[in-house]
């Protein structure tokens, strides 16, 4: 049994968390963690709720988890990342907007747990990023568009800047990114991101969605992912609690843990 500990458990993504792992075989959740609701509860989808923790070093010294997940707030992280790490806790992080730096130092300073990230848990959109990189070599002329609802708090999208990096990784060519000596207005051309246009698009009702745009001669190649639900994620995060404990170390991408 994977005892899991779920840091960010009072908000929507924490809370799919713990209803995704009390119905996953062989893990359950041992401590919901939050400090902004504290004393609260949340539900576990099986008919029973958790009471909400607000001190994370207390709920591990009292729980023992196996893993802590952690979808909370960029300025949130690194603490508790630091707090699992010292404390031997395997760590699945989805919170974006963190450095990728900062998560490779802290996991230098605790080599001993697994400090895994993944920008997006989702598995259509791993499966994206890598048809994106197939598409990238034969046609590296590209540009993406990601849109979020209006709460999220990074721009670009941590999916966007991966897909970007994999695009320039795979691709044989950086083409000139058009029409930025001419913008009528600032930043109208999007921000470049590893030599890749990225627009950020931030709207009430959406989700997580991604574009990603080919255009070659008399030709173009367009890659969508929709997320309509933050039940998308929630496979591929029980994918990364079962895969995590068997690693050490930093590992980022969800695509680390399927199997080709």
């Amino acid at each position: 049994m994977i005892d899991v500990l779920v840091s960010g458990a009072a908000g929507r993504m924490g809370g799919e968390v713990v209803r995704a792992v009390t119905a996953a075989d062989g893990m359950r959740v041992v401590a919901a963690v939050d400090p902004n609701a504290a004393g609260g509860v949340v539900n576990d989808g099986a008919g029973a709720t958790i009471v909400v923790m607000g001190d994370l070093t207390a709920a591990i010294a009292q729980t023992v988890p196996h893993v802590m997940v952690d979808f909370t707030h960029p300025t949130a992280v690194e603490g508790n990342v630091r707090t699992a790490l010292a404390a031997g806790v395997h760590c699945v992080v989805g919170t974006t907007g963190v450095s990728l730096a900062l998560l490779q130092a802290l996991s230098t300073e605790n080599p001993g747990p697994c400090l895994f990230m993944a920008p997006n848990f989702a598995i259509g959109a791993v499966l994206l990023m890598r048809f994106a990189g197939q598409a990238a070599h034969y046609m590296p002329h590209v540009e993406i568009i990601e849109l979020h609802h209006d709460r999220k708090a990074d721009a670009p999208s941590g999916t966007a800047i991966l897909t970007a990096a994999i695009i320039a990784g795979a691709r044989r060519e950086v083409p000139a990114a058009p029409g930025r000596e001419t913008e009528i207005a600032e930043g109208a051309r999007g921000a470049l991101v590893d030599g890749v246009s990225v627009h950020s698009i931030r709207l009430p009702g959406l989700v997580a969605h991604q574009e990603v745009i080919f255009g070659g001669v008399g030709q173009t190649l367009t890659l969508r992912h929709d997320s309509i639900d933050r039940t998308s994620f929630m496979p591929g995060v029980v994918l990364a609690v079962r895969a995590v404990g068997e690693h050490a170390g930093f590992i980022m991408g969800l695509d680390a843990f399927m199997e080709d």
